[in-house]
């Protein structure tokens, strides 16, 4: 993947510090507006974050352990952290953990974007939900795989039984990222790893630094297990109405196989999330509790923002995001 184009003076520096351009010292993290929607900082730290995944085409093969490069992350991290548990952090509630994620997304109520994409959206539309979704999808499961030696005994069978199943259960082309690929060919989109990151809003890339952040910290594993376990509970229905909306706009079940893929497997998934792994882990580290609840809760509200972002661009057809997409 090519080092992105800048978008402000944060990302402008790890873009060319990753291409060998600068010399200089990262310049003072200051986010004078939201943090959630702003497009230089969630680049800047997407970027950072990305070095522990694939990282970038002719970056220096050590630059995920460049210490310039992970003082300028953490500073980054600093105000992220703060903004998600400033904006998501739930009240302390009592009951098992498997009864408390059920009612945190009982109480959940978003904006309504699968029910659009099932029986209103054009084929513009779904291309640009799509492509924003590739940024993640193209390395889905990878974030919550980090989890695994973090954990064991049962605990991690359970993780690796789900993260077994997102990786195809031994077949590649079952994989679930490839499944994605399937869909976005029949896009007419470019299926490549990270293509469409230049096109990307700053909530699509903060969906995944979400995960990265979690990820990358031994000390939010809770909160990676509740995330997961939150996508996990909230996938059935909505991709059974994604791939209603694909095969409405022509899409083969071929074309549409990782959503129905996820219809059934993740009702599955989701007894296994809450109870084999939750439970499990809860029951090894009692006071983990409120980072599970509040790992679930940050993937409910940015799935949310996003859902909002992408209604209102297709409701404000003059607006810039709302541009045809090319491969």
């Amino acid at each position: 993947m090519q080092v992105p184009p800048a978008r402000g003076p944060l990302s402008g520096w790890i873009t060319a510090r990753l291409t060998q351009t600068t010399d200089q010292p990262a310049p003072q993290v200051t986010v004078p507006g939201p943090i959630v929607a702003d497009d230089d900082f969630q680049l800047a730290l997407w970027c950072c974050n990305e070095l522990n995944y694939r990282g970038f085409d002719h970056a220096p093969t050590d630059a995920d352990w460049a210490p310039d490069i992970l003082a300028f992350r953490t500073a980054l991290e600093r105000p992220w952290t703060q903004w998600l548990q400033a904006t998501f952090r739930p009240e302390p509630a009592a009951g098992p953990i498997a009864t408390q994620l059920r009612h945190l997304i009982q109480a959940d109520h978003g904006p309504p974007l699968a029910s659009y994409l099932h029986r209103h959206a054009d084929l513009g539309q779904f291309r640009q939900f799509v492509t924003y979704r590739s940024i993640y999808q193209l390395k889905e499961a990878d974030p919550h795989s980090f989890a695994i030696p973090r954990l064991d005994g049962p605990t991690k069978a359970a993780l690796v039984e789900i993260q077994a199943d997102e990786y195809g259960g031994g077949r590649p082309e079952r994989m679930h990222a490839e499944l994605f690929r399937t869909t976005m060919r029949w896009l007419g989109l470019d299926d490549s790893y990270g293509h469409y990151l230049p096109q990307a809003p700053a909530i699509t890339l903060a969906v995944s630094n979400l995960m990265s952040l979690f990820a990358l910290h031994h000390r939010w594993t809770p909160a990676l297990l509740g995330h997961l376990a939150a996508l996990e509970m909230t996938s059935t229905l909505p991709n059974r109405r994604y791939a209603a909306g694909a095969l409405r706009l022509g899409a083969s079940p071929e074309q549409a196989a990782y959503f129905t893929e996820h219809i059934e497997a993740d009702a599955v998934h989701e007894q296994i999330a809450a109870h084999d792994l939750c439970a499990n882990y809860t029951a090894q580290h009692p006071h983990a509790t409120t980072d599970i609840i509040f790992g679930a809760a940050t993937c409910l509200g940015l799935d949310n923002l996003h859902a909002h972002h992408l209604l209102t661009t297709w409701h404000q057809p003059a607006t810039s995001d709302n541009r045809a997409l090319s491969p």
